[in-house]
């Protein structure tokens, strides 16, 4: 894998993991933060895929209402470090 291709996955899992740590953040987005750490974990796919999936997965919780600023955020920053990540 590509350095620069790595150090957007990692510093994606290190933002993912600030929200899935923060108490003031809903336990359902909170969920949804482990569950994009754990598809961009998975070895067995591409980058891609990996960076796709945990795309989709935190789609429904960065339109959340309830989702503090400060999480939506970082969600959107997640999502903007995964998308250039292609084949």
């Amino acid at each position: 894998m590509e350095p620069e291709i790595q150090r957007s996955i990692d510093q994606s899992k290190y933002l993912l993991r600030q929200i899935s740590e923060d108490s003031s953040v809903p336990r359902n987005i909170r969920r949804a933060a482990n569950e994009a750490i754990a598809v961009l974990d998975r070895g067995s796919d591409s980058p891609a895929v990996r960076a796709q999936n945990a795309i989709a997965i935190l789609d429904e919780p960065s339109q959340d209402p309830n989702c503090p600023n400060h999480a939506r955020t970082k969600i959107w920053h997640v999502s903007s470090l995964l998308e250039p990540i292609r084949d």
